[in-house]
């Protein structure tokens, strides 16, 4: 049986070119480096930190436990895409200095997403990596721009794409020049409504299958459930992911956005202590800061 990579399909009935992302043209692993973090090698990467930026307290109380418990790189909303206009949209470049602030205190490398292309050098400025969002999966001008910006990119799967849409997408930005690219399986929009999306962790062993770049898991947006996120981010370890992006808040109760589907503090220490485990368990690793004595 012939195996059919759908990134290696003829191009207007002539001969089949090998894509960027394809595993045919580069079979090795690429290691994505977000200013030091190297997310796709052995070290299984957590991210964590809230929805949005709020405040100063609330990013940093929430970016100095996650830290703690073991989270690699924050990310926080500078700039929020809501379905409803009326919602909280993000402080705006305010947000993008107090995430500059607190990497400096924390040392940790900070991800925020861009919406716009007038946007990414001023996102660019603050932001170790860049991420494009579900609803801007094929915003095709986006990701040219975002190609051409040296800075890795994490690029979240939309949420009625195909692995092959995804990929395609992905394409778009290496391309450009960038090779520094994570995918992240986000959930999928079905006909199912107990959960926000369903969560398609079969997409994370056959993107590693067919492409070189890491693959992370978001079980927060996967569900938009916080009780599920634990089982779900265990499960996505489990099938292979090189990550996780997870939503945490100090007071989850009170947060602008998103808190019905934020862990808080204690959730994710927990949880990151069950991650320990399974990563053992597939011989990979999830390293924890050792605590002061």
């Amino acid at each position: 049986m012939i195996e059919t990579n759908p990134c290696n399909k003829p191009v207007n009935g002539g001969s089949s070119v090998p894509s960027r992302v394809s595993r045919q043209t580069k079979p090795d692993d690429t290691i994505v480096n977000i200013n030091g973090v190297q997310v796709g090698g052995s070290e299984i990467v957590i991210i964590a930190g809230p929805c949005a930026v709020e405040n100063r307290e609330q990013l940093f109380e929430t970016a100095r436990s996650v830290k703690a418990g073991g989270a690699k790189i924050l990310r926080g909303g500078a700039f929020k895409p809501r379905s409803s206009p009326y919602n909280f949209q993000g402080l705006g470049e305010e947000g993008l200095k107090l995430l500059s602030l607190i990497r400096k205190e924390t040392g940790l490398p900070v991800v925020t997403e861009v919406m716009d292309t007038r946007q990414v050098e001023l996102v660019a400025s603050y932001a170790d990596m860049i991420q494009i969002g579900s609803r801007n999966m094929q915003n095709y001008p986006l990701l040219k721009e975002v190609g051409m910006c040296r800075k890795p990119i994490l690029l979240k799967r939309g949420m009625m794409a195909t692995v092959e849409e995804f990929l395609l997408a992905a394409e778009y930005i290496l391309h450009q020049g960038n090779d520094q690219v994570i995918l992240c399986e986000r959930g999928i929009r079905t006909f199912e409504t107990s959960t926000r999306n369903t969560l398609d962790l079969s997409a994370v062993p056959m993107l590693k299958r067919l492409s070189h770049l890491p693959v992370i898991v978001d079980p927060s947006h996967g569900t938009g459930v916080r009780w599920m996120v634990p089982p779900m981010a265990k499960a996505a370890v489990a099938v292979g992911a090189d990550g996780l992006i997870i939503e945490v808040h100090y007071k989850p109760e009170e947060a602008l956005c998103d808190g019905y589907q934020s862990l808080n503090l204690d959730e994710f220490d927990r949880l990151i202590s069950d991650l320990i485990k399974i990563a053992q368990a597939i011989g990979r690793e999830i390293s924890v800061p050792k605590p002061l004595i």
